[in-house]
C-alpha cells in the first residue's frame, strides 16, 4: 500500500487567469513553510488584455512568483518596479505590512501575449512575522541547475541536490524545477523533513504510484522515493522545515490571529503602505 497523499487542485478564476490551486486543503494545510501555492494555467491573452491585480496587501509571508512563460511587471509599497520574466524569480517579504501590484507590461499588453507559472506563499518564521518588508529579483540566469542522464533540476529557492539558490529563505526551504525526460529516474532524498511535488505535465510515477498532473503529491517522511518518468515530464519540488501553525485569512498569514485582525482593520481604513502611483485597490471580500 503507497504512503503517498494526493490532494486534488481546486480549479478557480482569478480575474480571467485560470490557476489551479492545491494548497491549503482541509487535507495538507501546509508542506514545510509552503502554506498556498497557485499554478497559473497556460493562458493567452488577445491584443489589450492581460492580467491586472490591483493594491492589496499581505503580512507575515513571502510571496515567490516564477513564470514558465510570459512576462508580470510587480510593483509594491517599498517603490520596487521590475519586469518579470519567464525563469526569473520575483521575491517579496511582506513582515508587518507591505502592499503589491502584479499586471501584464504594456508591451505585452498591447500585442497579446501568453501567462503560465507559478506563485507560493510562505509562512515567515515568528520573529520575521512583523520585520521590516523586502523586496529582491533574481534573474534566470543567477539560479543554479544541474543536467545528467535525462534530468534537469533548477533550484528556485533554497537547497537541495547539491544545489543552492540565491534567493534570501527565511526558514530551510526546498523549491525546485524538474524535468525528466521518458524514462529518467530521480531519487528524492530526505534532506528536508516535509516535501511534497506537484506535476505540471508528463506522466509520472512515485514509487510505481501514478501521480496525474494537477495533483499535489505529499511524499512519507523520512524515505526516500524514486520518481519515474513514462513520458516526458515537468514537476516541481516543495519542501522544508515546517514553522508551526498559521492562520490564513484572505491575503494574511499569522502565528496569532490578533495581528490578522489588525491587518484587516488597518487595511479597511485605508492605513496601510500604498504603492506609489496606484490609485486603485483589492477591498477585503465579505
Amino acid at each position: 500500500m503507497s504512503d503517498l497523499l494526493l490532494v486534488q487542485a481546486r480549479t478557480e478564476d482569478l480575474l480571467g487567469q485560470p490557476i489551479r490551486r492545491p494548497l491549503p486543503s482541509a487535507r495538507c494545510r501546509s508542506v514545510g513553510p509552503f502554506v498556498f501555492f497557485d499554478h497559473m494555467l497556460e493562458h493567452h491573452y488577445p491584443p489589450n488584455d492581460g492580467l491586472d491585480i490591483a493594491a492589496h496587501p499581505h503580512i507575515g509571508l513571502a510571496t515567490l512568483t516564477y513564470l514558465f512563460s510570459g512576462e508580470l511587471q510587480h510593483r509594491d509599497s517599498l517603490g520596487s518596479d521590475q519586469r518579470v520574466e519567464a525563469g526569473d524569480v520575483s521575491w517579496m517579504c511582506a513582515g508587518a505590512a507591505v502592499a503589491h501590484v502584479e499586471r501584464t507590461p504594456p508591451a505585452s499588453r498591447a500585442e497579446g501575449s501568453r501567462l503560465h507559472g507559478l506563485q507560493v506563499w510562505l509562512a515567515l518564521p515568528v520573529e520575521d512575522e512583523q520585520g521590516p518588508a523586502s523586496y529582491s529579483h533574481h534573474p534566470a540566469h543567477s539560479l543554479p541547475e544541474s543536467d545528467a542522464l535525462g534530468v534537469h533540476i533548477r533550484l528556485i529557492a533554497g537547497n537541495g541536490f547539491c544545489l543552492q539558490s540565491p534567493v534570501a529563505v527565511r526558514s530551510p526551504t526546498l523549491y525546485a524545477e524538474i524535468r525528466l525526460a521518458t524514462a529518467a529516474h530521480l531519487l528524492v532524498p530526505t534532506e528536508h523533513p516535509e516535501r511534497a511535488l506537484y506535476v505540471i505535465s508528463g506522466e509520472l510515477q512515485v514509487d510505481g504510484q501514478p501521480v496525474p498532473p494537477g495533483q499535489l503529491a505529499v511524499l512519507p517522511a523520512e524515505r526516500e522515493v524514486l520518481l519515474e518518468a513514462c513520458s516526458e515530464t515537468h514537476l516541481v519540488l516543495i519542501g522544508g522545515t515546517p514553522l508551526g501553525p498559521r492562520r490564513i485569512n484572505w491575503n494574511f498569514v499569522a502565528s496569532d490571529p490578533a495581528l490578522i485582525d489588525r491587518a484587516r482593520t488597518r487595511w479597511a481604513a485605508g492605513d496601510w503602505p500604498e504603492v506609489p502611483g496606484e490609485t486603485r485597490r483589492i477591498e477585503m471580500p465579505g
